[in-house]
């Protein structure tokens, strides 16, 4: 396939592998059976897109092709061992599968990945692969684990989805409030994924932003009013994910870089997310926990008049916070940034060097490009130069990519007179 076609190829694969599956999972009953027809799908893509040209609607090509090869592997089943799936091939195979159709089934395919049955850390891998159409190398790159280690998880869920006969269904009201916490982790995954995708030719991942948006309104819907501290829980997330997404559409040049939020028009951003995650802000503030936390955060720079008038003690009280929730080392990489610009660049750096002893984030991208900022803003600009090379090395996203060589270009142009940018922007 062409260089052209190849990149069609995966970015359907990225926006539909999950849709398909979902799907695909429902007419079958049998997850492992999806995946594969949907594996097979793409790789009869691969072969004939090159030949006939990319369709229309590739994402209801993939999934009507994924049927019926899930269909004759089921006839060739019951051929040999009865008719257990007869009402499935029975059913009439559409000419095209509408991708309209395909939003409830991986919301059912959500809840299937985030059955209480399953360990939490496999719930999660699952999801991402299932759902969000990771590949198991991303997800391991993502988690900083082995893609052996991420593959098991995988394929011990998937066991447990078989061998328990857990259904592929959203559960009935009552048993949502139990539920609800670990869909709403996948949920916010989904979102973090999209919003700044682990690997790939694209920064953004639009559908994936949708999707998780979606997701997150039906749930805060589907909770029954009485239980009042999951719903402010999911109503905090809906909040973070609205607050976050209504600068979306500034977050990425025309031709794919990041922006960073210091550079993007806030004339720009989208004033009705906005509003309405002020609003979901207000009903999270009855309640606690980390999506509430990183809710404040951004609504302190959605808030914002301009990228000076930030409000960064707010910004650093709300890390603080998130920190009592979710010790992680991401969280303390951010906080560092934050407090780079409440006290200044010299006080992020010492922050960083604290986390220096940790094997999770030691040679990342996060906090090398952290680092690279920070030193670049002290107007350091050889330490910020080997940085940013450190952080390309470890940048798997080309957008990402593309923004971090236009800032080693930056430092690197020393002699053409470049000077410590004042606060300037966030990635």
């Amino acid at each position: 396939m062409s260089g052209e076609r190849a990149v069609d190829l995966d970015g359907v694969y990225r926006a539909e592998f999950g849709r398909a599956v979902a799907t695909i999972a429902r007419f079958t009953g049998d997850i492992d059976l999806a995946e594969d027809a949907v594996q097979e799908a793409f790789a009869i893509a691969l072969r004939t897109w090159d030949r006939d040209g990319v369709p229309a609607n590739p994402g209801a090509w993939i999934t009507t092709t994924a049927r019926r090869r899930a269909l004759d592997r089921l006839r060739r089943e019951t051929a040999r061992l009865g008719k257990e799936h007869e009402a499935v091939l029975s059913a009439p195979v559409p000419a095209e599968i509408e991708v309209s159709e395909l939003p409830d089934d991986r919301l059912r395919m959500i809840f299937t990945c985030c059955h209480p049955a399953l360990a939490p850390e496999s719930r999660v891998a699952l999801t991402l692969r299932l759902v969000c159409g990771l590949r198991t190398a991303e997800i391991a790159r993502a988690f900083l684990q082995s893609e052996a280690t991420v593959a098991q998880r995988i394929s011990r869920a998937k066991a447990k989805i078989r061998q328990a006969g857990i259904p592929l269904r959203v559960p009935p009201a009552h048993l949502l409030p139990e539920r609800a916490p670990t869909v709403l982790a996948v949920v916010y995954l989904m979102f973090t994924e999209g919003y700044f995708a682990t690997a790939g030719p694209v920064a953004v991942r639009d559908e994936l932003c949708d999707e998780a948006l979606r997701v997150g309104r039906l749930l805060c819907a589907l909770l029954p009013v009485g239980e009042r501290a999951v719903r402010a829980e999911a109503h905090g997330l809906l909040a973070l994910m609205l607050l976050t997404d209504s600068r979306r559409s500034q977050r990425r040049t025309s031709g794919g870089a990041l922006i960073p939020l210091a550079e993007q028009d806030r004339s720009r951003w989208d004033r009705g997310a906005i509003r309405a995650g002020l609003n979901c802000l207000l009903v999270a503030a009855a309640g606690g926990g980390p999506y509430l936390a990183q809710a404040r955060i951004a609504a302190a720079h959605a808030v914002a008049p301009s990228w000076a008038a930030t409000d960064w003690p707010a910004i650093v009280a709300a890390y603080d916070e998130l920190l009592g929730y979710t010790p992680s080392p991401a969280v303390r990489v951010n906080r560092a940034i934050a407090l780079g610009f409440r006290d200044g660049p010299d006080a992020g750096l010492r922050a960083l060097d604290e986390l220096a002893p940790d094997s999770r984030v030691a040679g990342g991208q996060p906090i090398a490009a952290a680092r690279a900022d920070l030193y670049r803003r002290a107007g350091r600009y050889t330490e910020a130069a080997q940085s940013y090379r450190a952080a390309l090395a470890a940048a798997g996203n080309e957008g990402a990519q593309r923004y971090l060589r236009r800032r080693l270009d930056e430092v690197e142009s020393s002699g053409l007179g470049v000077r410590p940018m004042p606060e300037t922007g966030r990635r």
